[in-house]
């Protein structure tokens, strides 16, 4: 990969999410669909500057939904849950949430 940040879409912010990140210091990433866990690995380390223990990736698939009579379908996203060496944090609010 040429550019870390490509990797990485965004951090999946989610009570469940949350949960995970305090009692297992683990993180979720949205991810670039195509990437493996050694690019997720490479690109976590180097934005963040933490260890990276273990990754797992997931596929989410798209799921139909209804609104009255229109029918349409959810995207489909690739899911990383990244776990982070004990004793290290990524601050996914900013400075922010330091007050």
């Amino acid at each position: 990969m040429n550019n870390y940040k490509d990797v990485i879409i965004r951090p999946i912010i989610t009570e469940k999410t949350m949960r995970y990140m305090d009692e297992n210091n683990v993180v979720t990433f949205e991810v670039k669909k195509g990437t493996n866990k050694i690019h997720i690995r490479q690109a976590v380390e180097n934005i963040f500057h933490v260890d990276v223990e273990k990754v797992n990736v997931m596929n989410i698939c798209p799921k139909k939904k209804r609104m009255g009579r229109y029918v349409g379908k959810t995207k489909a996203i690739r899911k990383a849950y990244v776990k982070i060496k004990e004793g290290q944090d990524i601050d996914l609010f900013g400075e922010a949430e330091t007050k």
